[in-house]
């Protein structure tokens, strides 16, 4: 069993919903990385999603698009972040890790060989936003190969033969994205939210981590209410952005935020 599926067994088991976490590698500079994954664990992080910087973060709005910018700033690179996995396992060698990005890194560095430095560093996952799965034979292929989770993203429009499509190439979890648009969108309807996820698990048993408007202990909350895991990228980028310049502030913010959210999806 994979560390994605056991930690979402492990959950399942006590009754709770996972809290997953997105920050941008390198942001806003290479030192911060690792020790604010392992605060965000500390804080009551279940899994990390770990951005690899990319230059036009085409589903990312101006906060994530700015981190980017800051990590790029640093020649932040996709070996570069899998070294920061890698040194985050040194001393957590149970926290899932998913990889979040775009496949133009992975391209360049071909299936193959991403796939075998990935799973050395320690990498449980891989979300790359830009690869329908109708053209990701090869990639998971080769992340199967190297017990890597392919994780793909649902949309409110995806139609119920999409979503078996999709389903059926998950590994891990699948993530639904619950707004149309960019991250860091408003605007959440919860009852959407919940009819989406009901329509989606008719075609997997795979957990439902749901992403996207998810911005303080409130919406938390009330996600996780509906499904398995919820995914808080925007929110937890801005308090970094906000502590760019005091980078000695960025875990204490990132995790305030995050332990109010923890006690809530928890209460």
């Amino acid at each position: 069993m994979s560390r994605i599926a056991q930690r979402f067994s492990d959950l399942k088991t006590n009754g709770r919903k996972a809290l997953i976490p997105f920050v941008t590698a390198g942001d806003p500079n290479p030192g911060v990385t690792v020790p604010l994954l392992h605060a965000m664990v500390e804080a009551g992080a279940d899994l990390l999603e770990l951005g690899v910087p990319f230059s036009d973060p085409m589903a990312e709005g101006p906060v994530i698009q700015k981190a980017c910018e800051r990590a790029l700033l640093h020649n932040t690179s996709l070996r570069d972040v899998l070294a920061m996995v890698k040194a985050f396992r040194q001393t957590d060698s149970e926290t899932p890790v998913v990889l979040m990005g775009y496949m133009n890194p992975v391209e360049a560095m071909g299936y193959q060989s991403f796939a075998k430095a990935a799973v050395e560093s320690g990498v449980d996952g891989l979300l790359t936003v830009d690869m329908p799965p109708e053209e990701a034979g090869d990639l998971v292929a080769a992340l199967l190969e190297a017990s890597i989770d392919p994780i793909f993203l649902l949309a409110p429009t995806t139609v119920d033969e999409r979503i078996a499509k999709i389903c059926a190439d998950a590994s891990g979890f699948v993530y639904y994205v619950s707004l149309k648009g960019v991250t860091g969108a408003a605007n959440l309807d919860i009852a959407a939210v919940e009819h989406k996820v009901e329509q989606i698990r008719r075609h997997t048993d795979l957990p439902i981590g749901v992403g996207f408007g998810i911005r303080d202990a409130e919406t938390a909350q009330r996600v996780a209410a509906v499904a398995d895991g919820v995914v808080v990228g925007s929110a937890v980028v801005n308090c970094v952005a906000e502590n760019a310049d005091q980078p000695e502030k960025i875990n204490e913010a990132v995790c305030s935020l995050l332990r109010e959210m923890r006690q809530a999806m928890d209460d």
